[in-house]
């Protein structure tokens, strides 16, 4: 493969020194890139908007039922805490609704 100069053993007859611009070049361009990124993400992260956390709404009544939407975390002993209905109850009234796995969004009897 050697004969063919397909491989490149050494550097040549002229060494590495044409190669050291380029190879400074690319190395100072890409540290100059990583601290500009540094900067440019401190600086987003400094002026971004506060965070606003969801207000968690009353149950929904409606027709004399009482149902209650799930939030993202919500958990069916949270649930119980909040509304003051017990574990149990809410599991007698909703058979369909699996205890280790909410989704949100969906509704929750109550009553």
């Amino acid at each position: 493969m050697e004969r063919l100069g397909l491989v490149a053993t050494t550097f040549g007859a002229r060494g590495w020194r044409p190669y050291a611009g380029p190879v400074a070049f690319l190395l100072a361009a890409t540290v100059a890139i990583g601290f500009a990124r540094v900067e440019l993400r401190g600086h987003a992260r400094a002026a971004a908007p506060p965070v606003r956390h969801a207000v968690h709404k009353a149950p929904v009544h409606r027709r004399g039922h009482a149902l209650y939407v799930v939030r993202a975390g919500d958990t069916l002993f949270g649930i119980s805490s909040k509304t003051g209905v017990p574990t149990v109850k809410l599991v007698a009234l909703n058979p369909k609704v699996s205890p280790t796995a909410l989704f949100i969004g969906e509704k929750i009897h109550l009553r």
